[in-house]
């Protein structure tokens, strides 16, 4: 669908063999860092959305029996009267054995005699302002040994972190960006070397500059889109191979890293994306040395 008559011998010169192969570098190198990037967006609105309203009391294993029990209803209650608790729930044992199994292994007799600590999931009111400090007073002053632990402080660094892994990579890709305008233009300009004879006669026989830029605009197009297409399928296995080494690794040691459909389809586009730059840089590049020829 690119294939266009032209009045200029592009096929003499090198553009055809070496500007796909640059375009197509930078393709697979964007495709590769916003990959990356979606990734990271959508895990941190994971754990941001699962985590950021919950806190984690803890209980310590050291107490007998009997005051365990008493120990555990008494937070409860504790618990359960904060206006700001929208549900408190002690974690079973077999759960917690679930979450220290990618750690441990698979739960067997001598997990079991470990002196695990008891666990109460706490859910928490997103809209509601809680003090967890004076909370955590509260129930150390009631429960010996109680501990309260506020995941919100630690996701915010986290997030944080997050945030400026991909402010770094929105970096990278405008230097991409910078690089790949910068080769086009490098070419364009190449081209209108090896060409200025032909473009000469054009002009003679009422040519305006504004054709000539077509010529090289929609070449441009065409060698920017075969580029795109051919990062966009270097990059397409490697992300399959990262993401079927990653699918191997014990459930819990990395996050889940997925793409909607959306992020797939962002990426699918960026050949075209890199045909319509190449093509809107090389008609500005024309345009600008034929007027400076003049």
């Amino acid at each position: 669908m690119f294939m266009r008559r032209s009045d200029l011998p592009f096929d003499e010169d090198g553009l055809a063999r070496f500007l796909p192969w640059l375009i197509a570098f930078m393709v697979f190198l964007a495709t590769m860092a916003m990959a990356g990037a979606l990734a990271l967006s959508v895990t941190a609105g994971r754990w941001d959305k699962g985590i950021s309203a919950t806190l984690t009391v803890q209980i310590p294993a050291t107490l007998a029996p009997k005051a365990q029990e008493k120990a555990i209803a008494r937070a409860l209650k504790i618990l359960r009267a904060e206006p700001a608790v929208v549900s408190a729930e002690q974690i079973s044992e077999s759960r917690i054995m679930a979450l220290l199994e990618p750690w441990l292994g698979t739960a067997g007799e001598d997990m079991r005699d470990l002196p695990l600590p008891i666990l109460i999931d706490v859910n928490l009111d997103p809209d509601a302002v809680v003090d967890v400090a004076a909370l955590a007073g509260r129930l150390s002053a009631q429960v010996p040994g109680a501990t309260a632990d506020d995941h919100g402080a630690w996701l915010n660094r986290l997030v944080s972190l997050i945030h400026w892994v991909q402010a770094v990579t929105l970096a990278v890709l405008g230097l991409i960006l910078l690089v790949s305008v910068g080769t086009v233009v490098f070419a364009t300009r190449t081209g209108l070397a090896i060409h200025h004879e032909a473009i000469e006669v054009l002009h003679l026989i009422g040519a305006h500059d504004s054709y000539v830029a077509k010529q090289f605009a929609f070449r441009a197009l065409a060698l920017g889109f075969k580029g795109g297409v051919m990062g966009l399928a270097l990059a397409a296995p490697t992300l399959w191979g990262i993401g079927l080494l990653a699918d191997r690794m014990e459930a819990g040691l990395l996050p889940d890293f997925t793409l909607t459909s959306a992020h797939w389809l962002a990426l699918a586009s960026l050949p075209v994306f890199a045909g319509l730059i190449a093509m809107l840089t090389a008609r500005r590049t024309v345009m600008k040395t034929l007027s400076e020829m003049l």
